[in-house]
């Protein structure tokens, strides 16, 4: 990651205006990280405590660290997660969403939720609808991503932690200025005893892993941001459950260079949300399906110890984003290669495959007679997700999983057949169990799996899932409120 996880700046340099917020050269200010850089003006001396050509500048940047250090949120700094991804967007540019473009998202959400009627048996599942810029995307997701990242992010700040469990023994030989700058970073007064062996170091280190690794899940979900669509664009339900959320900047992005005209790029990837909204609110148990198997697979990440071990010089309180800079190039997450992990993995790839097809299937259908480039849109969907798009990026980061839903085609056909063996209120009837979805082994034989399968013409999707409570998508939802989001994700 190129951004600096931290919230620190660059360091200041001779010729920087002195009209810098903060008195000291620090670009913004606070705990929560956003404070400014602390290198030593015109590259300085330094010492293992940072630059000594300033001593208030110095000063600054110990007590924006020590705030950071007083985080209570638990192991891994989500707070600081948020306010680095939000950095990253702001950097990147994020256009305020206009009025005239909020409008129009409305109305192709109402539009598309619409023409589903006809393409799925599932109902609608969108509550509210929402035109969020990039940082208000990062805003409303943060919850997800602190719950999908909380198993790796937590053994990578145990493991920082386990790094300094040795004696005071081990640093007999250590030089005098090194045992000096223990003692200033743990609190000790006198030898090493002062602060109870190492222990407070291993506790400080674990504090200082819960700031990487949160400066690091942020940047990662800022870059996300910066290539977005809609809030079901990576196909798992990381946002509000039934708001539906396009990200206009996103939708024209996506658009340019396909030429196609903006408002049916916009009404396909409604179509898409929409779908995905029908699939997610009345499959009850999908949700935490998904999720549960992100979880699982993340579980069974080993963190590299060495690669950590290396990137300890670059510890340097003054200039914290150095460390993250360090990590940025190591492989840090190693799958375990387990039977166990292996399982989960291609559960996860087979559900993702199936939620995926379904919704290509369900918006094909819907938009076969009216979107005259609909199948160029879908194939420019299909190219994004299969090369590998932000999304695996991003989970490649997150928890060492490469997110691609590679079997899209296998799926879609699946679903093809099923809707024309036993039309759409047959089709969708798989989805009242778990156990009737398609395995990885039925996605290579479609006909059989289709010749296989019980007689479900008497069920009621709507009876299983019960109506929606929801007023439809002519609601518009506010933007979210960062207060209410940062308490859930503490």
């Amino acid at each position: 990651m190129g951004e600096p996880p931290f919230g620190f700046g660059p360091p200041r340099q001779p010729d920087d205006d002195d009209d810098r917020p903060g008195d000291s050269g620090a670009t913004g200010s606070g705990p929560s990280g956003s404070g400014g850089g602390a290198g030593a003006p015109g590259g300085g001396p330094s010492g293992p405590l940072g630059p000594l050509g300033d001593p208030q500048q110095f000063a600054e940047a110990l007590r924006q660290f020590a705030d950071l250090m007083a985080y209570q949120g638990g192991p891994v700094n989500w707070d600081l997660a948020k306010n680095a991804a939000r950095q990253a967007v702001a950097a990147a540019g994020d256009p305020s969403v206009l009025s005239n473009e909020r409008t129009a998202v409305v109305e192709a959400l109402r539009l598309a939720d619409l023409w589903l009627e006809d393409a799925t048996a599932l109902p609608s599942g969108i509550r509210s609808v929402a035109a969020w810029s990039r940082s208000e995307w990062v805003e409303a997701t943060m919850p997800v991503w602190t719950s999908l990242c909380q198993p790796i992010a937590e053994r990578a700040v145990d493991t920082m932690g386990g790094l300094f469990a040795v004696s005071e023994a081990d640093l007999e030989d250590a030089e005098p200025q090194v045992r000096s700058a223990l003692e200033a970073l743990t609190g000790g007064a006198g030898g090493l005893g002062g602060f109870g062996g190492l222990g407070a170091l291993g506790e400080m280190m674990r504090r200082v892993g819960g700031m990487v690794v949160g400066g690091q899940a942020g940047a990662a979900v800022g870059a996300l941001a910066q290539e977005i669509i809609s809030s079901s664009d990576i196909g798992l339900p990381i946002g509000p459950e039934g708001t539906a959320a396009l990200l206009p900047a996103g939708v024209a992005e996506f658009g340019a260079g396909l030429s196609v005209d903006a408002d049916e790029v916009r009404l396909f990837v409604a179509l898409r949300e929409a779908a995905h909204h029908r699939l997610f609110s009345h499959v009850p148990w999908l949700r935490a399906r998904l999720l549960g198997a992100v979880e699982d697979y993340a579980r069974g990440i080993k963190v590299d110890a060495d690669a950590l071990r290396d990137a300890m010089p670059a510890i340097d309180p003054a200039n914290p984003e150095a460390l993250s800079e360090a990590l940025s190039g190591a492989a840090l997450f190693r799958p375990e290669e387990s039977a166990e992990q292996k399982a989960a993995l291609a559960r996860l790839e087979t559900m993702l495959a199936l939620v995926e097809g379904w919704v290509s299937t369900a918006v094909s259908d819907a938009a076969r007679d009216r979107l005259p480039q609909s199948e160029a849109l879908a194939e420019a969907i299909r190219r994004r997700r299969a090369t590998g798009g932000p999304a695996e990026r991003t989970f490649a980061t997150l928890v060492g999983l490469e997110l691609r839903p590679r079997r899209l085609r296998e799926a879609a056909a699946i679903w093809r057949t099923l809707t024309d063996a036993r039309g759409v209120a047959g089709r969708d009837q798989v989805w009242a169990h778990p156990d009737l979805l398609p395995t990885a082994d039925d996605l290579d034989d479609p006909a059989s799996f289709v010749a296989g399968q019980p007689e479900t013409n008497d069920f009621d999707v709507t009876d299983l899932t019960g109506p929606p409570d929801s007023a439809g998508p002519d609601d518009q939802a506010d933007p979210p409120d960062a207060t209410d989001l940062s308490t859930a994700c503490g």
